[in-house]
């Protein structure tokens, strides 16, 4: 279960690190990159079941 305040992962850009919030609250549904995969802006991270 995450809150929308959750951080769900820790993104480096440029030697540094910045963390990304849940968004919503629920249930992680998808983790859908692996540890160390280069990420493109916009690119789906997680997938969240919305609670209620």
């Amino acid at each position: 279960m995450v809150e929308d305040s959750t951080t769900v992962a820790l993104v480096e850009v440029m030697k540094t690190f910045h963390a990304v919030a849940a968004g919503v609250r629920g249930t992680v549904a998808e983790v859908c990159v692996t540890d160390a995969q280069l990420v493109e802006f916009g690119q789906v991270l997680f997938r969240v079941r919305a609670a209620g």
